[in-house]
């Protein structure tokens, strides 16, 4: 299997909105496989995905996209959900890339999914990873969303814990070694700034009652537009996106499977890795009529 290392990957797009930065692993020849990261402190595609890329990278030639707002691609002075979807057009756009596959996680699978319903005819599969639908019977924001909100309002390392604990079933991969990784990205004054853009209390709270006033409907009410194969996928034990959250995208999503990985938190492609891996190349690989 390929040994890679974030330098190694490491590459840059420059687009209107200032420069993209991606990790680019596998044959250029093979079929792309987008990857999308999910949000969060100190969060990143490189640490979202870093294990799984010499998986899918025997396979596909893997393009893992650094969202604007999160301290490695540049900024931009939107909200980062906001600044995500024209994201990845341009990046698609800049590469030459007409139609991919796309793994998305948490944040990135709702950006995936946006993307699916908008552009039917550039996506060839889809596979999501919790986050996608809308909270049926559980509280909204979930636990792990308030933790973060915590973070973001005050920065303590106590907080960061906190809210890294709520990501995983098996606390044990809280090592120190992830939380000092972590805790000197979430502390990057733009990361924080954009942490803050995005969940701050008072702004969950605008954004809620600007939803309850807009006339637009919200995108999980736009799922039965996607035509893409899709995958959901879900730790059973989700604490930031809560599995009955899969109920109204597997009713809605025209083809559509779901995988719920058990004893498992939000993070299922690094604590459930070699089942998620599996599971997923199975969907991505397999030949369809």
């Amino acid at each position: 299997m390929t040994q890679l290392t974030r330098e190694s990957t490491l590459r840059e797009l420059k687009t209107d909105s200032g420069v993209l930065r991606y990790h680019e692993a596998g044959d250029p020849d093979a079929p792309p496989l987008l990857m999308l990261h999910g949000s969060g402190p100190g969060v990143s595609a490189w640490r979202n995905f870093r294990n799984n890329l010499p998986v899918f990278a025997e396979h596909f030639h893997c393009l893992a996209l650094e969202f604007p707002g999160f301290g490695i691609s540049d900024d931009t002075d939107l909200h980062p959900m906001a600044a995500a979807l024209p994201a990845v057009s341009a990046f698609l756009d800049g590469l030459g890339i007409e139609r991919t596959a796309i793994i998305g996680n948490s944040m990135g699978g709702v950006v995936a999914t946006r993307f699916a319903i908008a552009n039917p005819d550039r996506v060839e599969r889809l596979v999501t990873i919790g986050g996608m639908g809308r909270n049926i019977f559980s509280p909204s924001p979930g636990e792990g969303i308030n933790l973060l909100t915590d973070f973001v309002e005050d920065p303590t390392k106590e907080r960061l814990v906190a809210w890294l604990n709520s990501m995983v079933h098996d606390r044990s991969l809280v090592t120190d070694e992830l939380i000092a990784e972590r805790w000197e990205l979430a502390l990057d004054p733009e990361a924080l700034a954009s942490a803050r853009r995005m969940y701050g209390r008072g702004v969950l709270q605008a954004m809620a009652k600007a939803a309850e006033a807009s006339d637009q409907p919200p995108y999980w009410a736009m799922l039965h537009k996607i035509t893409a194969p899709t995958l959901i996928t879900w730790g059973r034990d989700d604490r930031v996106s809560p599995v009955d959250m899969v109920l109204l995208p597997m009713r809605a999503v025209p083809d559509v499977e779901v995988h719920i990985f058990p004893n498992c938190g939000h993070w299922t492609m690094i604590e459930a890795k070699a089942a998620w891996e599996a599971t997923v190349l199975a969907f991505l690989t397999r030949e369809r009529a």
